[in-house]
């Protein structure tokens, strides 16, 4: 049976390729984040309850490199999606964080299959 590894001694490495793999680790990294972000805007404006759809119209998403936000800049968001005495919560931001997970997992993949 032959030796796999007798001529592991003669293998040399000329070139470190470290800087190009963390280029496009990140160039990935940053695709997947604003895809994720657009997905889950969308997931957040499907389950966006609508009276005059200003609300939902508000609803954007932005990332940071590290992280993709979905959010809205409407006062009475907050009650719309927690709830107050008088009215009952219609979650429609953290679902759409929580509830697509395996979308999000699989967006990352691709991105990172794609480097």
């Amino acid at each position: 049976m032959p030796d796999l590894f007798s001529n592991v001694a003669n293998i040399q490495i000329t070139a470190d390729n470290t800087d190009e793999v963390l280029r496009l680790m990140e160039s990935a990294k940053a695709a997947a984040l604003e895809e994720m972000g657009q997905v889950g805007e969308t997931y957040a404006k499907m389950k966006c309850p609508v009276d005059t759809g200003r609300l939902r119209n508000s609803i954007t998403h932005t990332s940071d490199g590290n992280s993709a936000y979905i959010g809205t800049n409407v006062e009475y968001a907050p009650y719309v999606e927690y709830g107050t005495v008088k009215t009952t919560a219609q979650p429609f931001l953290k679902p759409a964080a929580t509830e697509h997970t395996d979308t999000y997992k699989a967006i990352v993949k691709k991105h990172l299959e794609n480097a």
